[in-house]
């Protein structure tokens, strides 16, 4: 009698597992149909898919057999009708290529949309109906019926590899957690001030010197917001003030970059997963590393450039490029190597905080402007943005800068990233521009997500309630302009971030938020519910190994 009810008490228990749905982001809708019993996924499942969505299908079967230690077979003309995980490009006519339908009872899993990009956001979804323990057995999947779509077209995420660099594995790795959460962009931050990242065949000494500095900053840099705090440099607790600030470098070689046949392998991974790579190469400013490599390119250009070694100086050394035809031409015949790695339609150009000062003192710059009848120095930064829009625009592809380069009038087809604040991209929606919205203040993940931060991090908190809550349409914005709203995107630089499991920490789980944000229907929107779905969302952190911070548990 024990026996039977022990035995019961487990099938009622895995009945409850079975039945319990926590998808982020979640599903624009979503039924649970309580009185079907679940499906159950062993070695004799076997899915049913076409050749053409061999993506989504190696996704899956890699992800079942690395967690759960199950290896399904595949097969792409079955007529079998039980057991089977079943994925459809049919033809149902939908204005949105990322839409898809998944339902399932205990006999079958069917996915169907118009795409495969659809039908590997799909997938995504069903990952998330798996249990969130490899121990959990038999491997169960609730019965639901779910009809999904995302609310926005650029849903992004951003990770710098100037300030710290990232190997290859830990780059794919990186996407995959974008993949998961149904993201479609990856913006590539591969040059700056510390350090250029990528492969310029013509000029090889761009990484053989400007991937290359001799020393990191330690703690943060002293400024607004960052007067008392404190910050630990081993094995002295030291007090950061603007008055006694001492700025102090670990004169730790630090450096990498990526190959050209390494840029392609990443490419090919991210396409893999539905995944357009932005790639942003700085100019005109941020580009200390550069001119360390090639000071001819500087509005000082008998000066010993090197590559920046601190960070948030940006009036106190010139790393900004002269506005020459010698100049552009460099660039031009970077930027056409470039192209040629990434066939994204979109290639950010930076043009953020280039301080003006370094112009106005270059007798070289000054007779640029008079000769092309600028009247001031943002003129210029305009006058450089327009120049390098129309090479690119003549490759076949759009630029993409920083809110700055509405400075002096916006490049006729310009995609306007606003950080400072939603100004920029509601001035560039005004004006009919895409725009994509990344305020710093929200969606900048290097900051802190707690008042008292447990780590070194930018000083003001970007709390994931603030996250979550963010509305990337600004309200002052009619229903016309809100068009041009493109979407949202979080970034991470990483000044403070030296390795993985602080990108990892950093990265979750905020990700989760935004990707809620820019997915799921606005009025769907809950925080109190999102919290209940994100405990169990830590456990899959758990499975898959990933860092976040305990706190969220307490």
């Amino acid at each position: 009698m024990r026996k039977i009810i022990i035995l019961f008490l487990t099938i009622i228990s895995f009945k409850l597992i079975a039945q319990e749905v926590n998808i982020i982001p979640l599903p624009a809708k979503l039924n649970i149909n309580t009185k079907n019993a679940s499906f159950i996924i062993n070695q004799n499942t076997l899915i049913i898919a076409p050749d053409s969505l061999n993506n989504s299908v190696v996704f899956f079967k890699d992800y079942l057999s690395k967690y759960y230690g199950i290896v399904i077979g595949r097969d792409s003309t079955s007529n079998k009708k039980s057991n089977v995980i079943k994925l459809e490009v049919n033809t149902i006519k939908t204005l949105n290529a990322d839409r898809y339908e998944l339902f399932s009872d205990d006999k079958q899993i069917q996915i169907s949309a118009s795409s495969s990009k659809g039908i590997f956001y799909g997938i995504q979804t069903l990952i998330q109906l798996l249990p969130y323990s490899h121990k959990a057995f038999p491997v169960q999947i609730p019965s639901v019926s779910i009809v999904d779509y995302p609310r926005f077209a650029y849903r992004g995420m951003h990770l710098d590899v100037s300030r710290h660099f990232f190997d290859v594995a830990f780059v794919k790795q990186y996407i995959d957690y974008l993949a998961l959460h149904k993201m479609n962009y990856f913006h590539w931050h591969l040059t700056d001030d510390h350090g250029w990242r990528i492969e310029i065949k013509k000029y090889p000494k761009l990484t053989e010197i400007g991937a290359w500095r001799n020393g990191s900053i330690i703690g943060l840099w002293p400024g607004k917001g960052n007067e008392n705090i404190k910050y630990q440099v081993l094995p002295n607790e030291i007090k950061i003030t603007p008055k006694d600030a001492v700025i102090k470098t670990d004169g730790i070689r630090h450096g990498g970059y990526y190959t050209q046949e390494q840029i392609k392998e990443v490419v090919d991974y991210a396409a893999k997963r539905y995944i357009t790579i932005i790639p942003e190469i700085e100019m005109p400013a941020h580009s200390m590393a550069l001119l360390a490599a090639y000071p001819e390119l500087g509005t000082e250009p008998n000066k010993k450039y090197t590559v920046a070694e601190t960070w948030g100086m940006m009036n106190k050394y010139n790393n900004v490029l002269q506005a020459s035809d010698t100049t552009f031409k460099f660039l031009e015949n970077v930027l056409t190597e470039v192209m040629a790695l990434f066939p994204s339609p979109y290639i950010h150009i930076g043009g953020d905080e280039a301080s003006k000062v370094w112009w106005k003192q270059s007798a070289v710059s000054q007779q640029i402007m008079k000769t092309n009848g600028l009247k001031n120095e943002s003129e210029m930064q305009s006058y450089f943005i327009r120049k390098m829009e129309r090479f690119v625009n003549s490759k076949g592809k759009t630029i993409i800068g920083w809110n700055e380069i509405l400075q002096g009038g916006l490049a006729p087809n310009a995609v306007v990233m606003s950080w400072q604040g939603e100004k920029g991209g509601i001035e560039a929606a005004k004006q009919h521009h895409k725009a994509i919205m990344t305020p710093e203040n929200k969606l900048y993940f290097n900051h802190g997500q707690f008042v008292k931060e447990d780590s070194l991090t930018a000083s003001t908190p970007s709390m994931l309630a603030d996250v979550y809550n963010y509305e990337p349409i600004p309200a002052e914005l009619n229903a016309e302009q809100a068009k041009y709203i493109w979407g949202a995107q979080g970034c991470l630089w990483s000044e403070y971030i030296t390795n993985p499991a602080k990108v990892q920490y950093q990265l979750f789980p905020r990700l989760d938020a935004l990707s809620e944000v820019l997915w799921s229907p606005k009025e769907k929107r809950n925080y109190p519910d999102f919290q209940k779905r994100l405990k169990v969302q830590f456990k899959r952190y758990d499975l898959m190994g990933i860092a976040y911070s305990k706190r969220y548990l307490e």
